[in-house]
Order: C-alpha cells, then sequence, then structure tokens
C-alpha cells in the first residue's frame, strides 16, 4: 500500500542552515571554496538562488543572497576561456583538459531561471552574454552522443531555452531526452562501459527529473520510473549503494543522498522517504545542493515501500542480478558481463556477490577494479601476469594471454531462501551459493572444476573497516559522513590480532578470521591477504590506498579438492 511523501520540513532547514557558511565562504573576487579555485566551487550557486527564491525561506529576496551570486557569476565569467569551457582542474591540481562543465554550468543558468530580473542591469547583461557564449558551445558541440554528461547538458540547455526564449535550445533538448530514454535498458539503466553504473545512473534520473519540472515533458515519467525501481531494489538497508552491478565504481559505504528526479515516480519517493528516514536518524543537515534541488524541482505524492523496508523479497533484474532481501541479511548475485574495456573509467567485471547484514553493514563485495586479479571471484592461470605498475598513467588494461580473471559466460538462480552463480572461464566451471541459515549465521560454497592444468583460484573479497576512509566517490555525488569505525584489525583464531594498514600480511592455516563484528570460517588451505588494493582511476597514476584496499580469502582448488564452504557469523 502507497503513503504519502512530500518534502520533509528539514530540507528547507537544511537548506537555510547552510546559507550563512556558503556566504562566509565567498571571497572579494567571488569565487567559493578552498585552494585551488575549480569551476565546481561555484556549484553553490544554486542554493543561493534557491534560498532566495522559496517564499518559505528566510532569505526570500535577501540583497546578501542576490548579491553574493551577482558575484559568483563573475568568477564564473571570469574563468571561462574564449569558447566558454572551463580547465577541468581537481583539488589535487591534477588537470584533465578543457570542458564545458556540466554541473556548474546548470546550477549557474538555473540560479539566472530563478533570479530573473531581481539582477542589476549591467550584472544581467554580463552573466546572460557568458551564459549564451557558453550553451552555444554546449549545443553546437557537447551533445553529440548519449551519455551522462551530455544528459546533464540537455537539461540545462531547457533551462537556458526558457530564460533566453530560444525555442531551438528548448526543442534540441527535448528531442536530446528522447535519445536518453531510447538508450534505457528496460531494467532502467543506462548502458556506460556497455552496462549499469550506479553513481551515474542517478546523473540521468536526476537530470529527466528537472527538466521534466521545468518542462512538464511527460512522456519521461516512465523511464524516471524505471531508474527508481533500479534503485530502490539496488540499495542497502543502510542507504548506500548495491555496487554488484556497477561497472564504473567500487562500492562506498555510507549513505548516498541521490535521486532528486525520483521525486516524480511512486517507486521513487518511497526510495526517497527510506533514504531521508536513514539520514534523518543521523541528526544531521541534508546537503545544501541535494535540498535546493527538491525544494525547486519536487513532486509530492504517493511512495511504495522499497525492498529494504521488507522482510523477505526478490528482485530481479531480468537475467543480469538478482537481490534477495531476507532480513536481516541482504545480498547480491550479478550475471552481467561485458568485454574487457581499455579504458581507465570502465571496470572489469570481476566480482559478482555481495553479502550484507543489518549489524554490521556490507561484509562481502566491494565492487570491480582493473589489474588486480585478487579481486575475481575465480581465476584460472598465472595471476602475476596481471598487475598495476606503480606511477604507470597508461597502462595496458587488456587481457593477458595465461590468465582468465572475468568469465565468458555467467548465469544466475535465485529463490528467496538461496541464490547461486555459475561462471564459466575457459574450459573450468566455477560456482558460488549464497544461502542464510539464520539470523547470524549465512554459508558460502565455493566450487571450481580443475580440467585444464592451470591453477585456478577463488577470492572472497571483504570489506575493510578503518578510521579514516579515502575519498574516492565522485565529486558530484553528496555523501553523508560516517563516524570513525573503530577497530581497523583483524583477529584470528590463533589469537593473533593485527592492524589494518599501510603494511601487507598473509595469514595462511587459521581456522577463522574475524573483524567489525563477523566471522569468517576459513577452509583448509586457505590464504588471508591484505590489501589487495585496486586500480583508482581518478588519480592519474592510479595509485590507490589500504583504505580502499580490501581483505582477500583465497581459495585454491584441484582435481582433489572441488569446493570449500564457509561460513559468515555474526557476533
Amino acid at each position: 500500500m502507497a503513503t504519502a511523501w512530500k518534502p520533509e520540513p528539514e530540507l528547507l532547514n537544511s537548506l537555510d542552515s547552510a546559507i550563512p557558511d556558503i556566504l562566509a565562504s565567498q571571497k572579494e573576487n567571488g569565487q567559493f571554496g578552498t585552494e585551488p579555485w575549480i569551476s565546481t566551487d561555484q556549484n553553490l550557486l544554486f542554493p543561493l538562488a534557491a534560498a532566495w527564491s522559496l517564499k518559505s525561506s528566510k532569505y526570500y529576496h535577501d540583497d546578501t543572497v542576490l548579491d553574493a551570486i551577482v558575484r559568483g557569476g563573475y568568477a564564473m565569467i571570469e574563468g571561462q576561456d574564449e569558447n566558454g569551457m572551463y580547465l577541468f582542474k581537481k583539488k589535487d591540481y591534477s588537470t584533465w583538459g578543457q570542458i564545458f562543465q556540466p554541473w556548474c554550468y546548470s546550477r549557474w543558468i538555473r540560479a539566472r531561471w530563478l533570479v530573473g530580473d531581481a539582477m542589476p542591469a549591467d550584472a544581467r547583461e554580463r552573466w546572460d552574454a557568458a551564459l549564451q557564449l557558453g550553451y552555444r558551445g554546449i549545443s553546437d558541440r557537447a551533445m553529440s552522443r548519449v551519455h551522462n554528461i551530455p544528459c546533464h547538458h540537455s537539461m540545462g540547455l531547457y533551462c537556458a531555452g526558457l530564460v533566453f526564449g530560444r525555442e531551438d535550445w528548448k526543442a534540441q533538448s527535448k528531442a536530446f531526452m528522447q535519445q536518453v530514454m531510447d538508450e534505457q535498458s528496460p531494467n532502467g539503466w543506462w548502458p556506460e562501459h556497455k552496462g549499469p553504473v550506479v553513481s551515474y545512473n542517478f546523473v540521468y534520473s536526476e537530470a529527466l527529473g528537472a527538466y521534466y519540472s521545468m518542462s512538464g515533458d511527460k512522456d519521461v515519467l516512465e523511464a524516471i520510473d524505471r531508474a527508481a525501481v533500479y534503485h530502490a531494489n539496488l540499495t542497502y538497508p543502510d542507504g548506500s549503494s548495491v555496487e554488484t552491478v556497477d561497472g564504473r565504481n567500487p562500492y562506498h559505504e555510507g549513505l548516498r543522498l541521490r535521486g532528486t528526479g525520483f521525486c516524480h515516480s511512486a517507486t521513487g519517493r518511497g526510495y526517497l522517504a527510506r533514504q531521508h528516514a536513514v539520514h534523518l536518524k543521523t541528526g544531521k543537515p541534508f546537503p545544501a545542493d541535494y535540498a535546493a534541488h527538491l525544494l525547486i524541482h519536487g513532486e509530492e505524492g504517493p511512495a511504495e515501500k522499497v525492498a529494504a523496508d521488507a522482510d523477505i523479497r526478490m528482485w530481479r533484474m531480468g537475467d543480469e542480478a538478482v537481490t534477495v532481501r531476507k532480513r536481516p541479511w541482504f545480498f547480491c548475485l550479478s550475471a552481467f558481463l561485458a568485454e574487457l574495456p581499455q579504458n581507465r573509467w570502465g571496470q572489469d567485471r570481476q566480482n559478482f556477490v555481495s553479502v550484507f547484514h543489518d549489524q554490521v553493514g556490507l561484509i562481502v563485495g566491494g565492487g570491480n577494479t582493473k589489474l588486480q586479479p585478487l579481486w575475481s571471484n575465480f581465476t584460472v592461470g598465472n595471476q602475476s601476469l596481471l598487475k598495476h605498475t606503480p606511477g604507470e598513467e597508461e597502462p595496458d588494461f587488456s587481457a593477458r594471454e595465461g590468465l582468465l580473471h572475468v568469465p565468458d559466460d555467467a548465469k544466475y538462480e535465485a529463490d528467496e531462501d538461496a541464490g547461486q552463480l555459475v561462471l564459466k572461464y575457459g574450459p573450468e566451471t566455477c560456482k558460488i551459493t549464497v544461502r542464510p541459515e539464520t539470523d547470524t549465521a549465512l554459508t558460502l560454497v565455493c566450487e571450481a572444476t580443475s580440467t585444464s592444468g592451470e591453477p585456478v583460484y577463488g577470492h572472497l573479497t571483504l570489506i575493510p573497516h578503518i578510521a579514516e576512509k579515502a575519498a574516492t566517490a565522485d565529486v558530484n555525488t553528496p555523501k553523508v559522513p560516517l563516524p570513525p569505525r573503530t577497530g581497523g584489525k583483524v583477529q584470528f583464531a590463533s589469537g593473533e590480532e593485527v592492524e589494518l594498514g599501510d603494511e601487507p600480511f598473509e595469514k595462511t592455516g587459521e581456522a577463522w578470521v574475524e573483524h567489525a563484528g563477523w566471522r569468517l570460517s576459513l577452509p583448509e588451505g586457505s590464504r588471508v591477504v591484505w590489501p589487495a588494493l585496486p586500480h583508482n582511476p581518478y588519480r592519474k597514476a592510479g595509485e590507490s590506498t589500504a583504505e580502499e584496499g580490501r581483505i582477500v580469502v583465497e581459495l585454491p582448488f584441484s582435481e582433489a579438492v572441488s569446493q570449500h564452504e564457509l561460513t559468515v557469523t555474526i557476533l
């Protein structure tokens, strides 16, 4: 049964409470943020304009806020090159070329839309000339293919059409949004790197939602609803996103406040209601930009219950993946395959199982990476052939002859009590079975043939909990910070206790390993490795830190040993 949802009062309170700090962060030249200045620091224009325009805000038509908005736009103007582009710079001082930066352009034009004629005439003329320069370039050069950035540009272009009376821009935006809808999978995701990408899927749905709120184009509502169903079922009970089907980003701990476009769907409103309920328990304000989006583009209405609220629920993403909620357990099996991407952004689809428990969070899984066979659920051949070379900015990401670290076929079977994956690696058939036994025990069974004469290994990647987490998520993903996790150590049956830090270690001959509230039994012959580091595409040389690594249990297979059974116990 659907309940009603509308934007919570805390959204406006959060927006208003953020304004003084936003104003205080602005320099005399109009720039926001810390050094080095980057164009997306000016994203704060949108929450300022939202507060200024909302009659219910204490900053409604506030002159100080309006002055900050005007000067913030001047900083955008000063940062433009002759084509209206910006240097894509990150806070680590790395540079990635010139770009029509979509996130700040869309917020800048929407600030102009909200503030309207209240700006002084000379300021408005300067703004309008710069914005039209940018959107002419975006219209001509930045919308040639369906991708998350052009989709976001399309939403901004529609707003520019409203502001400047450009019916051609509005028509171009509508036509592009139709292309976006045509590209969407029936299962609710947009293909990037030949498959679903969870974080960037939010970008599409948010852009469609904002576009709909400005255009009233009901053609996009079905696509928004499909995306809402996808995310509602691919979210762990703690509000973090399920990474198992993701072809770009690994797991990031903590509630993600995304999906503002979902307020135009009953399933999406149910998703938002639950995410907000989890967030409100923290006592922290909503991020100002997130609150502004819901207050400006939001729509109230009926909300449907989502998977995380159910005691028992199974959802199938066609034959690509399945999630099973059997409270307090939640697990996902992915059977999605794709060719190995040759660029740094698309990850190797190598890790197909995740296991979550309400009490301790994500235990098994963590997603995909490149150049790291220990993140593969199974490998056949010589694992040393695939590795990251420190300092190498343009590595060879192709497969290595002599090693299979991704399967060439995958299928799943599941019901409300268990799930199984069958993965083919050349001549070898490998299986993983997940079976919740009780509220505090879950069985994992790993099986593999050994017919090729090559070494066959299974790997279970375990999520580490360390006090300080590396900030590797996309900068446009609002993240609710978690309190520091205590512990940072693993204990073994022998009584040895080891700190999870920069120092690597391997352990063999142990009966179990324990960490962060769970214990995993270890079969004979297994090896525990720390840290199995990923290749981080957001750093030019791909380096990563221990906080981004995984604890890996490696399981050897042979003609004599074809099966290993492990038990996860919640302490």
